[in-house]
């Protein structure tokens, strides 16, 4: 997997490799198409950007960095100090915690691990996975899940809208009585809108005109259509925007023609909704994704942490035992139906000499060809589970060469 994340690289840089759904799929459509690239999936959230790819022996290892870097049109040069570059057990234990919200700027967040399952989701509708990403992605998720229920992680909401509200409010703001409007009704917009009306906020939600008969918004607010946002904006305290646009909801422009008070902007969108220079114009404040940051750990969370990485670890070498045995069961049947060719070619000579019909005959070297098999298949799967994994593939290895030169 390639990567670009908060921790390397500001909203910008990561808004040059942010996907739109559109740009996804066409993206994975490119993918699916470069020789070596067995299956694939994009996440783009907020806060990262991850290419996961499965590909043979021969793939090149920066291989899925050049490919993107075209998809994008980016300057591979430019880009590579931003870039985190992982493979092999490195890759999938990332992966692992990544979906638990071990690698979250907001600790055990819930949001990621949706957004891993829907990453997924969205590859499978593409025709882009194959089993290992198939298998790779749905055990992270199962075992994030399992972390969630079973290790406490936090004691508060794990979310960045939460994290927002209260940075805000650690600074002096408040949102009691305060007229809010909030741009976008996707995930992030109705949890955002649904936050501020538990502090007692005023809110309004935009909506777009063509969905504004079959959208639905949280309970309590207000709609808008997205249209008239502008007219609603000098009346506002605080407006949110959380929308998966490409381009800004909000601009200097447009709110040097509608402010009238001082307001404080809130971007949560990557690629931006409001345009950074906003806050040329006196009164406005603007925090966008990168102002809300919670990555302090206490003791506590530290061994919570500990907790739920071993308990990773284990979902972890489940996934390798399938991953190294997932050729196995072809090359055992393989091997039981060349010990039975076998066993058949010593059996005729025998047989044919008895005093039988020929049906008995058939009848009896049918009974003990299935024997065969299944003691043969007693043997190999007996085997497999009591040997190491390593011993079991020379062994199958032995076997393969054994009944090849029969």
């Amino acid at each position: 997997m390639i990567g670009i994340d908060h921790t390397r690289a500001g909203i910008d840089v990561r808004t040059v490799f942010s996907f739109t759904k559109k740009k996804m799929a066409e993206a994975l459509a490119v993918l699916q198409k470069v020789p070596g690239i067995e299956g694939c999936v994009l996440i783009s959230t907020c806060n990262r950007m991850e290419l996961w790819a499965s590909t043979d022996d021969g793939f090149p290892e920066e291989g899925l960095y050049e490919q993107l870097c075209k998809i994008k049109e980016a300057d591979p040069e430019m880009y590579r100090p931003y870039f985190v570059f992982r493979k092999e057990r490195e890759a999938v234990q990332h992966l692992f915690w990544l979906a638990g919200g071990l690698k979250s700027r907001i600790l055990g967040e819930d949001q990621i691990v949706t957004q891993v399952g829907e990453a997924l989701s969205f590859a499978r509708e593409q025709y882009a996975t194959d089993s290992v990403m198939e298998t790779l992605f749905r055990m992270a998720v199962t075992a994030a899940k399992k972390v969630k229920t079973e290790v406490e992680l936090s004691h508060t909401d794990n979310s960045v809208v939460r994290t927002a509200i209260d940075t805000l409010k650690e600074q002096g703001q408040t949102f009691s009585g305060k007229k809010c409007m909030v741009i976008g009704n996707g995930v992030m917009g109705k949890l955002t809108a649904t936050m501020l009306l538990a502090e007692g906020a005023d809110v309004t939600v935009t909506v777009r005109q063509y969905r504004s008969g079959i959208v639905e918004i949280p309970l309590g607010c207000k709609r808008i259509d997205y249209g008239a946002r502008m007219e609603l904006f000098p009346k506002c305290d605080y407006v949110v925007s959380a929308t998966v646009s490409p381009n800004y909801t909000v601009t200097k422009e447009l709110v040097a023609q509608a402010y009238a008070k001082e307001v404080v902007l809130i971007d949560l969108a990557v690629p931006r909704d409001i345009e950074p220079t906003v806050t040329e114009l006196p009164g406005v404040q603007l925090y966008d994704i990168d102002c809300f940051r919670a990555e302090a750990r206490s003791e506590a969370q530290k061994a919570a942490i500990a907790q739920a990485e071993h308990c990773m670890e284990e979902q972890i070498e489940e996934f390798f035992n399938w991953y190294e045995g997932r050729d196995i069961v072809p090359r055992i049947q393989s091997i039981k139906e060349e010990a039975a060719a076998d066993v058949e070619a010593r059996l005729t000579k025998k047989l044919q000499h008895l005093p039988m019909e020929a049906k008995e005959l058939e009848e009896l070297k049918q009974e003990i060809l299935q024997a065969s098999m299944r003691a043969m298949n007693h043997m190999l799967f007996g085997l497999r589970d009591e040997v190491s994994s390593r011993t079991f593939l020379e062994c199958l290895d032995g076997l393969e060469k054994v009944y090849g030169n029969t």
